[in-house]
Parts: structure tokens; C-alpha cells; sequence
């Protein structure tokens, strides 16, 4: 994944990994299904060198773009009706003819995100790659902020919310061929600024007063702030994989709440359909997952408005995340922080993050 601070572009990419692991929901849970389930982790670095050349590519194109005073394409503001452009079984003249024109069939399992950071061209080996890249745990809960339905098929999330702009280029590629997959559903949301999720503006009744727990694995949480304004629909959305395992989208830098590091929630759907307002319903969820980012981001980001209006006057740092989300995230040798360097010389002029997801 790229970011890029104002604004920030996060080019991010996704791997997935056609293995017979679970079925329902793909999370593994017997102790046979969760030694599996590692072991299919480490397959993923057959595709490091396919991986690290795609990443690259990316990267040197945008830097080119940006060099000239060009944003990529990708980071200009889409509109939902831009799906029915979507041709999966007819790609246009001017893309390439490397990939299937029409989306494989994977089987259900979970995923992990893998963000490189070794810009060697020679073939690693297996603990050269496991200690220069970042890869995010799809085993992780999606959370209680998560609309089942709802959520629109679109690549601009923000609509009116303030903040530092967040371009996110997402590749899917499937491990056991180094391809990208096409057609896969990317949903992604996240809080806004303050901390806040769409649809969940207050606390609960009874809860007013509420402290945060202190102490435990819940510690710094909150009772779930209830759901109350159904139609709010910022910071939340889902995008299709093109031909070459891409969904863009546009958003901004997630704000923080008590208890959670800073991160965005991310699901990956094989099996989906539209729906006639806008929304999708899905079958088949391959991943599951959150983005963390960098604390020395994060506290960058924190000094700037309207981050600094969080209400919320600490936040919570990655290694101290609730739940022990990010720790087991991070189970395996595995490091779901987002690899970032700056686009010039100061922040404010941009970052770039590589990312790649896979499902498992």
C-alpha cells in the first residue's frame, strides 16, 4: 500500500492464497485447522519476487507521476456510477493481456496482509523476506462497528468528514500463482478523525458516565457505542479488483479511540452481488483483517487538525492495543504495520506505503 500525506495515497496490495483451509466463514479453529492455517502463511514468499517487482513498479510509477506534477489516475475522486464501467470479461485495448479476463475461482480461507520493505532483486530466502516484510493477520475480528448491509460499493468513502486525504491502492493476488485476482470485493471502514464510526455518534444508555476498563485484555475499552443513524454511510465502502487485482479507493487517515491503536478494518469478498440501492450482499468472505500504522505516524498525525480535537487525550499505542488485536496480528513473526517513506522531504508533502494482502 502507498500513502501519501496531503494528500496522503496509500498504495497498498493484497495477496490470497487458494487454499482448502475452513469452510463457513474460513477462520480456522481446531488445532489442526490453525497449524495448517500457519503453515499456508509461509507459502506466500514463493511470491515475494513477483510481489516485490509488482510493488516496485507501482512505486516508481508514482514517483514519476508525482516528479512531473501528475497525480496518478487513481488518486482522482470516482463516483459509484463508475461500476457499471466495469467490464470483467472485456478488458479495454489498452491494458495488458497478462492476466484472466474473468475472476478465478478460490476457494474460502483467511488471509494475510505483506508489506515489503527489502528492495533487493536477487531471490531472498525465507528469513530475509519474513524479517523485511509486514503482514497483517485476516484471523482478527472485524469488530462491532461493522455493517452486515449497507455498506455502498464506491472508492471515495469521506464525503463531508475533515481530514488528511488517503489515497489506498489495494492489490489481491492469489499465492499459489503469483497472479492477481479479479473480481474480489475490497470493504473497507474505519473512524473518522475524532474517533468516531459512521451511524455510532453516542454512547450507549446507561453508559453516559462511563471510564474505561482498567486493566485485562479489554483494557481502555468502552461499552459499543449503538447504532442510531442507519443512514450514515462515511468512511465506509467497497470496491472491485479490476484485471489486474486492484481496487482503488479515497479516503482519509483514521482518527483513534480509547483502548485501539490507530487502524482501518478490511474484509475481502469472493461471492457478492449488488443490490438495487447501492450496497452488496456477499457469501464468501475471504479476509478478515485491520491496517495498523507507525506510532511515529501516528503521532505526527495526532498534532494536526482536526486530529487534535480528539476527545480522547491519549492514544492508544500499538503494542498496548486492546484485545491484543495487534498481537495477534503479529503471531508467527508476521508485522501488520504499514511499511511508509516520505514522497518529499517533509510529511506534509506526502508518504508512501507498500502493503501486500493475500488470502489464505
Amino acid at each position: 500500500m502507498v500513502f501519501k500525506f496531503c494528500p496522503l495515497s496509500i498504495l497498498a496490495f493484497i495477496a490470497v492464497l487458494s487454499n482448502h483451509l475452513t469452510h463457513g466463514h474460513g477462520q480456522p479453529e481446531t488445532e489442526d485447522e490453525i497449524k495448517h492455517y500457519l503453515d499456508s502463511q509461509r507459502s506466500i514468499y514463493h511470491c515475494y519476487p513477483e510481489i516485490l517487482h509488482q510493488v516496485e513498479q507501482r512505486k516508481l510509477d508514482f514517483l514519476r507521476a508525482s516528479s512531473a506534477g501528475q497525480l496518478p489516475s487513481w488518486v482522482d475522486q470516482s463516483i459509484p456510477s463508475k461500476l457499471e464501467t466495469l467490464q470483467f470479461g472485456s478488458p479495454s485495448s489498452s491494458e495488458s493481456d497478462l492476466h484472466s479476463d474473468h475472476p478465478p475461482s478460490l476457494e474460502s480461507t483467511p488471509s494475510r496482509l505483506i508489506c515489503s520493505q527489502n528492495h533487493s532483486h536477487s531471490s531472498p530466502k525465507f528469513d530475509q523476506i519474513r524479517n523485511s516484510t509486514c503482514v497483517l493477520s485476516p484471523v482478527v475480528r472485524a469488530g462491532p462497528y461493522y455493517h452486515r448491509e449497507g455498506h455502498p460499493i464506491r472508492q471515495t468513502l469521506s464525503e463531508w468528514q475533515d481530514g488528511l486525504p488517503l489515497s489506498l491502492n489495494i492489490g489481491v493476488i492469489d499465492v499459489e500463482t503469483c497472479k492477481p485476482v479479479q473480481g474480489a470485493l475490497v470493504d473497507l471502514w474505519h473512524a473518522n478523525a475524532t474517533g468516531f464510526y459512521s451511524g455510532h455518534p453516542d454512547r450507549a444508555i446507561g453508559f453516559e458516565q462511563e471510564k474505561p476498563q482498567v486493566g485485562g485484555t479489554r483494557a481502555g475499552l468502552l461499552h459499543t457505542f449503538p447504532r442510531t443513524r442507519f443512514e450514515e454511510q462515511w468512511l465506509r465502502g467497497a470496491w472491485p479488483t479490476d484485471k489486474h487485482g486492484v481496487a482503488r479507493f479515497n479516503t482519509i487517515f483514521p482518527g483513534y479511540y480509547t483502548g485501539r491503536a490507530t487502524h482501518i478494518h478490511a474484509e475481502v469478498h469472493m461471492d457478492w452481488e449488488t443490490t438495487s440501492n447501492g450496497t452488496f450482499r456477499s457469501k464468501d468472505v475471504q479476509y478478515i483483517g485491520q491496517f495498523f500504522f507507525d506510532d511515529e505516524i501516528n503521532m505526527k498525525v495526532d498534532r494536526m487538525w482536526p486530529y487534535w480535537q480528539n476527545p480522547v487525550e491519549h492514544r492508544t499505542r500499538n503494542w498496548r492495543d486492546s484485545l491484543k488485536v495487534f498481537q495477534e496480528s503479529r503471531s508467527g513473526g508476521f508485522h501488520p504495520v504499514l511499511d511508509i517513506m516520505k514522497i518529499g522531504t517533509v510529511i506534509n508533502q506526502g508518504l508512501i506505503g507498500f502493503i501486500t494482502e493475500r488470502r489464505a
